[in-house]
């Protein structure tokens, strides 16, 4: 579990969800660029529904924890170990819900956050059963610094989105750049499965996606949010 301060609020959130859902390719100019368009299935084809999948809740960790690269991916011998950043803005879900209509998502959602959906690309591109695993390993999901409730966040469909890496910017959009907008994502998603208080919706990445490594420090930064930063080690290095 990990606490984000509510934002212009003395109180906490207690991070705590049942399940995270993920966009994958709901920005174009990421389409474009998508190395991830590889998985068996998918092309650099703007996709008629939001593409969703799963990121485990062992991947949270919080702004200032490190984002941990697994030694065990050398074990396969790949010829360009891969793990990138991408920054996303994510919302998390305040009640029970299911089949949401898109003129009533803004109701079900608690307050929005950074989040950064560390990706293992060459699990990622070589996985049979999809994009679960190489987005699920411990550490793979930077979230906050803080939450902002809904009614503070202005419009979320309108806030400037960046990535640094190292100090350099690397990303930089914005929210209203999405393919499928917040209230069709909430009401695709709640047509699928029932959402729970404390669930993570994360709404994709823009173009700019690229390699963290061991040394490296990254940040997610979003208008009205604040800024997300994680240092990057590989397992059992140190220095």
């Amino acid at each position: 579990m990990i606490e984000l301060q509510i934002k212009n609020h003395h109180n906490t959130y207690t991070v705590n969800p049942s399940k995270i859902i993920a966009l994958g390719l709901n920005y174009r100019d990421h389409i474009a660029e998508s190395r991830s368009v590889q998985v068996s299935g998918f092309d650099p084809v703007e996709p008629e529904e939001p593409i969703i999948f799963p990121k485990t809740p062992n991947c949270l960790i919080a702004a200032g924890e490190p984002i941990v690269l697994p030694s065990f991916i050398d074990e396969y011998g790949f010829e360009d170990p891969r793990v990138d950043y991408e920054a996303e803005l994510a919302f998390i879900i305040g009640r029970k819900c299911k089949d949401v209509p898109e003129n009533d998502a803004m109701e079900v959602i608690h307050g929005f956050t950074c989040m950064n959906d560390v990706s293992q690309r060459n699990i990622q591109t070589t996985d049979k059963s999809g994009w679960f695993r190489g987005k699920s390993f411990d550490t793979f999901g930077p979230i906050g610094p803080v939450l902002v409730l809904k009614d503070e966040v202005g419009d979320p469909q309108n806030l400037s989105l960046a990535c640094r890496l190292n100090g350099k910017t690397v990303q930089s959009s914005n929210t209203k750049m999405m393919i499928f907008n917040i209230p069709t994502i909430v009401a695709f998603v709640s047509k699928n499965f029932t959402l729970y208080p404390g669930d993570i919706i994360t709404t994709g990445t823009p173009s700019g996606v690229g390699k963290i490594a061991h040394g490296d420090v990254d940040e997610v930064a979003i208008e009205n949010i604040g800024v997300l930063k994680n240092p990057v080690v590989e397992e059992g290095k140190t220095g």
